[in-house]
Formats: C-alpha cells, structure tokens, sequence
C-alpha cells in the first residue's frame, strides 16, 4: 500500500557522508595503530581471538570488525574467523604493492587519534567529552542543562521531521495509546495522532528535552494540516527516566533512536522495563539502524555505529540481537523488517 515513504526524497546521502568521516578514523585506527591487519596476515583468527590481541572489550570490537568487513577489507570464513579479503592484503606490510604508507599520511589526525583512545577505553577517557553522551541509572543526564537540551533536540528535529510521517504510516493503525519513549521532539507522536484520530498519546522524556518538544507541538498543531489543530489536546508531555522511573501502560511503545544509545545489558534492562509497561496485546516497536544479522554490514550503518560509539554508551546492533532481548522480556517478535528512510527501519513484537 503507498504511504509516504514513496513520494519523500530519501536524505540517506547526506547522513552518509556526514558519518563516513567516523568510519574513516575506525580504518586508519585498525591499520596503523591497532595493526588489524598485521594480525592476520598470518592467518585467520576468530572475533574473541582478535579482540583479545587487541586489547578490545566488546562494544569496540563489535563496532571495528564489522566496519572493515563492511568495507570488503576483512570476512568471515566458511569456519567463522574473520580473515584478510584480497583487497585488504594491500594493508599489509607484506604485500607490495601497498598502501600502508598512503593511509599513513593522516594517522596522526587528532580525530583518528581519539578514535583510538575511545576504541582501547571503550569511550572517551573523559565521558563529558561525549555531546550526546546518555546517563545510567540515578547518575545525572547531559539532558537535563537547557541548553545542550535545546542545541541537542532541535539539532535532531530536521531528521525527525523528515522520517515521521512515514515512520507513523507504518506502525499499526488502532484505538488505543502510544508511548513514545525518549521522544524527542515528539514529532513521530504528532504524525501518529493525526492517523489515529481517536487515539491518546504521552510522550516521555527529561524536562528540559519536553520544554522544546511543546514549542514543536504549538507549532505542529498550527500548521494547517488537517487534523493537526486536534493532536495537542491528547498528548501529555510526561517528565521521566526510562531507566528508574515507572513507566506508565501503554498499547504501543515506540522506540525510535534509543537502544543504540546504550550497551548491551543496558538494552536488556529496557526491553524488559517496555515488554512490562505493554498492556496484553500491546507492541514494542523499534525505529532505528540495523547492522546485518551477520555483523559485516552494510557499510552506512557500520558508519553510524561508529558515530554512536564516539558519542554515547551504544553502536548500532542488528535485528537479530533486538529479537532476542524481545524474546527474552516475555515479547514475540514479529519476522517484518520494514525499510523507512536514511538507513533506518522499523522491527515490532507484541506481547
């Protein structure tokens, strides 16, 4: 069925530029400061072998190796160790050709230079160095100064205006109420009140971060569509924390940008926290960026993984490792993999 995504130019370009500059730093830090492929060139190792001779806990390795697979530098081999692909032995001092000594020219960059810092530390050695660097647990959130609030959510607010409309074209359409976690600017709220006019809505998130997401909702329910001038009168601006607070019953719980913020059991803990605040029947749905079940790509999320691990706790995770924090909060996750913009998708469970 047509719905918006097939009229709306796709911005995928521009993202991807803006986040190949982190992959970059990721392939000069793994040739000429990590000497990935030094490693290997005596043969394949597995992904805790390696990861171990580097020195890299897990997030680190898991958003390096599938960056230089994604790159067509590394693969998996048929017996699942990663080894040097033909066009990655020109990154070995072995192979002559090469071009060690060319990608050598910019090893020095104070970008490349701190990549690697944050691959040995797993993060920046300072964590307020990190501009959307996220809280954990009772600790305080960056969210909550007003101004970085501000500069952060209406930095985010062009994307979202551009995605959600077509994000809410493919959630399920239904009576009920949605709970936008972290929302932002609550624009993927707004678009999906205006296709479910009887519906309710609350969207949660730090105070500072709701006092922008009202001046956007004044302005959404201005803007002459039809219906919009109706959606304000049932979205509540709820002030939270997702990790400590009660998260209130929900029919659909919407996700959007947020898991890839975190790490690993972090993750877990708020799949649960979600797949408790459902009521029977509810869905959890998540918007965001998808490796490959395989970890080897592709390459604009590899990218954007590599982003993420620069400025916050996450990396981008495949569906397959959503899947199974779903299955393991009691949710049954749905097989729909459906494509949105700019290299996001949406995956859904219901409970």
């Amino acid at each position: 069925m047509p719905n918006s995504s097939t009229i709306q130019l796709d911005l995928a370009p521009i993202t991807r530029h803006l986040r190949a500059m982190f992959g970059s730093r990721l392939l000069l830090a793994a040739v000429h400061h990590l000497h990935v492929f030094d490693e290997l060139s005596a043969g394949p190792l597995s992904l805790s072998e390696i990861s171990n001779r580097l020195q890299l806990s897990e997030r680190p390795a898991m958003v390096l190796f599938p960056a230089l697979c994604a790159m067509e530098l590394l693969h998996y081999d048929d017996a699942g160790k990663l080894r040097i692909t033909e066009l990655g032995r020109y990154l070995t001092q072995d192979q002559t050709p090469n071009l060690t000594g060319y990608t050598g020219l910019e090893k020095d960059d104070l970008g490349v230079l701190e990549m690697v810092t944050r691959l040995r530390n797993d993060g920046p050695l300072d964590a307020s160095e990190g501009i959307s660097f996220v809280k954990e647990g009772e600790g305080p959130s960056p969210m909550d100064d007003t101004k970085l609030a501000r500069k952060f959510t209406l930095g985010l607010a062009g994307r979202a205006r551009h995605l959600s409309p077509i994000v809410a074209a493919n959630i399920s359409k239904r009576e009920g109420h949605l709970l936008d976690v972290a929302g932002g600017t609550g624009f993927y709220t707004y678009e999906w009140l205006l296709n479910n006019p009887t519906s309710t809505a609350t969207v949660l998130d730090r105070p500072a971060v709701l006092a922008v997401a009202a001046e956007l909702l004044d302005e959404f329910s201005r803007s002459g569509r039809p219906g919009a001038d109706r959606v304000k009168a049932r979205v509540t601006l709820a002030p939270g924390d997702m990790l400590t607070d009660v998260i209130p019953q929900t029919d659909i719980l919407l996700a959007a940008s947020l898991f890839h913020d975190w790490p690993t059991p972090t993750c877990q803990t708020l799949a649960n926290r979600f797949a408790s605040a459902l009521r029977p029947g509810g869905e959890l749905w998540v918007h965001d960026a998808f490796l490959n079940d395989t970890l080897d790509g592709p390459l604009p999320v590899t990218d954007y993984s590599a982003q993420l691990f620069w400025g916050t706790k996450g990396r981008c995770y495949s569906r397959s490792e959503y899947r199974i924090w779903f299955t393991q909060a009691g949710l049954q996750p749905t097989s729909e993999n459906i494509p949105t913009q700019m290299d996001y998708g949406l995956i859904w469970a219901r409970k």
